[in-house]
């Protein structure tokens, strides 16, 4: 990689490569970048709206990549969307609770439902992408 990176995502896209996402460092990262496997290769992409960590990051059958939540200097809420041929990044709907350490899970139907949180949440979302 070429930041040292931890509270960071991996996804694998649908190309083969790999998009990391975020990190903390001494503050939360926005920066993002794709690991090409066959060329062991690392370069950096558009970094997210958002500097986070805690977050997930999940590949969407459109092939796109949500980035949910998460934490920069308090939980977030917000949440944006990355388009690996455009190499861009679109703000979209944020959750109606800030989460982080949650989880972000595809279901058959293409709805991602996220869960949970840092601390007690019994609450649960579900997004139509």
């Amino acid at each position: 990689m070429t930041s040292a990176r931890y509270y960071h995502t991996a996804t694998l896209l649908s190309s083969g490569k790999v998009l990391v996402t975020g990190s903390h460092s001494s503050n939360s990262l926005s920066s993002c970048e794709v690991y090409d496997p066959p060329s062991n290769t690392w370069s950096p992409v558009a970094s997210m709206s958002s500097a986070r960590r805690h977050h997930t990051a999940t590949l969407l059958s459109s092939g796109k990549v949500l980035v949910a939540g998460g934490h920069s200097s308090n939980s977030l809420s917000s949440c944006e969307v990355y388009d690996p041929p455009s190499n861009r990044w679109t703000p979209v709907a944020s959750m109606s609770s800030a989460r982080r350490d949650h989880t972000a899970t595809l279901l058959s139907s293409g709805k991602l439902l996220v869960t949970g949180s840092s601390g007690p949440l019994s609450s649960c979302e579900v997004y139509d992408w």
